[in-house]
């Protein structure tokens, strides 16, 4: 497992060494509706052509497009709503615990087990100790019956019914998962991090608070969406159709949202906005018109959390390894 790790690690270094880096620009337009409601709109065909990605290619044609199509009239062509469901996340695994840890808390691999092997051994809640999650070990996302049926009570009781209508079940992915143990979870859901946190240290909190809200939300309804799409056509100075693209969600029920959302390796994504209410055949005005200059980036090094989710995902090591492996060839550097 040390050297197929390591090798992952190594193949990623000459990936990026080999990159060429090319340049490209996206070009965003801010519009205003007759109602002075602002938002953004993205080129995204030129001439019936669908723009890809490296089609822009330098400062050049991008002040050519700006030049065609400032204080020409744009106009919405279509507006398409459609409604959609975010579904919560099955329960922690080793690998999962260990990423998301390392995303929201910063721990290390190695850190995240040993806070983990200390709630699972116990700790004093004054005068007995008990063991507050279940084996940390583990590759199955799957919850005994009994944890499920404490953890929708709680759900009922804390946030209402229409949080829970129906028990989820949950199966592995992994390649070569052997699923002997349950997901991680809190041995009584009913037990609040809050509740508690006297008797825990600052990281044991953090961790338990994590297990516990990811298990709660495994059980929780599906978040609803209201994504709309906005084209908006504008003609050129040139003779050439410029297409643009609005994109916004609006949160319609938060669902288990409200309790946990997974951590993300890339923060480059940003969250959709609320389009205003769009008609098509609307007349819009463009207020400025951004043209960004980007260069195409290599893949990125491996972190802890990705490092893992690569392993898991190519069948290399099992939970009990991910950790030591990783320490290992930091160690080693």
């Amino acid at each position: 497992v040390q050297s197929v790790a390591l090798r992952l690690v190594c193949d990623r270094e000459a990936e990026i060494e080999a990159f060429n880096t090319e340049e490209y620009w996206t070009i965003e337009a801010l519009l205003s509706t007759a109602k002075s409601e602002d938002f953004r709109a993205r080129l995204t065909t030129i001439a019936g052509t669908t723009l890809k990605k490296l089609d822009i290619k330098d400062e050049a044609s991008a002040s050519a497009i700006k030049a065609a199509i400032e204080n020409q009239v744009f106009r919405v062509t279509s507006v398409e709503k459609k409604a959609a469901k975010r579904n919560p996340y099955p329960p922690f695994t080793t690998s999962t615990l260990q990423m998301d840890a390392s995303r929201k808390l910063n721990f290390s691999a190695k850190q995240t087990m040993q806070v983990a092997q200390k709630l699972y051994e116990g700790i004093d809640l004054g005068g007995e100790a008990v063991g507050l999650i279940t084996y940390m070990r583990t590759d199955g996302v799957q919850i005994v019956p009994e944890a499920v049926s404490q953890i929708r009570d709680v759900i009922s009781a804390e946030y209402g019914k229409n949080y829970t209508p129906f028990a989820r079940e949950y199966k592995t992915k992994a390649k070569n998962a052997q699923e002997a143990h349950e997901a991680i979870r809190p041995t009584d859901p009913r037990r609040k991090p809050e509740q508690i946190r006297r008797y825990l240290d600052k990281d044991q909190f953090a961790l338990y608070d994590l297990i516990w809200k990811r298990a709660i939300a495994s059980q929780m309804a599906s978040a609803d969406l209201e994504q709309t799409t906005a084209e908006i056509a504008v003609k050129g100075r040139d003779g050439k159709d410029y297409g643009l693209r609005a994109n916004g969600s609006v949160l319609m029920f938060d669902g288990f949202l409200r309790v946990y959302e997974e951590g993300r390796d890339d923060e480059g994504e940003q969250p959709e906005e609320a389009l205003p209410d769009l008609k098509a055949g609307e007349p819009l005005e463009l207020l400025s018109f951004k043209p960004g200059q980007h260069f195409t980036q290599p893949p990125a090094r491996f972190n802890e959390a990705t490092l893992i989710q690569t392993m898991e995902k190519n069948g290399v090591g099992r939970p009990s390894t991910y950790a030591p492996t990783i320490s290992t060839i930091l160690g080693r550097e």
